[in-house]
């Protein structure tokens, strides 16, 4: 390959550079973007090696891809599911998953989520659940099994699922954060002084 082809070939290379980094911020579903990752730190790596720096290819493909992905698809498994909080038994509650399930997947698979869902075995345990954050959402029925309702902490979550099929067969509830309760310090002497005087 002579003088002007290799140029030719670098440049065309090196174009792709910004292109596949452009893709790869414009891409919405975040599986697409680890395969899109790869292939950006593939084309960097060959640039390496083709100008000669065949440690920092191998570095960039190492460190700089390899390692990169795993950490991203790892990140990407452990965020992108959303954890809906169950009875262990009842037949109105197994009945009322059975039929929000595929409207709860059809939902979450617009934003590229899976719906984990996670057992407890009491209403106590349950709401407790979401109240320390282990959850995002639960499901509640009541005693006579007329009122299905969905509860969840997450205002984004509540936003996507009121726009949604949900809201025919189930009830949508917000759960309202609760006020921290403030820390009374010990008063230094000077702001007593102040407070005695005023």
């Amino acid at each position: 390959m002579n003088g002007s082809n290799f140029d030719w070939f670098v440049g065309a290379i090196a174009l792709l550079l910004p292109v596949t980094g452009g893709l790869l911020v414009a891409q919405k579903n975040p599986y697409y973007a680890l395969v899109i990752r790869g292939i950006l730190g593939a084309i960097a790596a060959l640039l390496y090696a083709m100008f000669g720096a065949a440690d920092v290819a191998l570095t960039e493909a190492l460190v700089g891809t390899m390692l990169s992905i795993t950490l991203y698809a790892v990140a990407v498994r452990s965020s992108m599911s959303m954890r809906l909080g169950v009875l262990a038994t009842g037949t109105d509650t197994v009945n009322l998953i059975q039929k929000i399930n595929p409207l709860l997947k059809q939902v979450l698979g617009k934003y590229h989520l899976r719906l984990e869902p996670v057992v407890f075995e009491d209403t106590q345990a349950l709401g407790q659940a979401l109240a320390q954050k282990n959850v995002h959402c639960i499901l509640q029925v009541d005693g006579d099994g007329h009122l299905h309702v969905l509860k969840t902490r997450v205002p984004r979550l509540y936003e996507i699922f009121k726009t949604s099929a949900l809201t025919d067969v189930i009830e949508l509830q917000l759960l309202e954060p609760q006020p921290t309760p403030e820390v009374v310090g010990p008063s230094s002497p000077q702001s007593l002084m102040e407070n005695h005087q005023s």
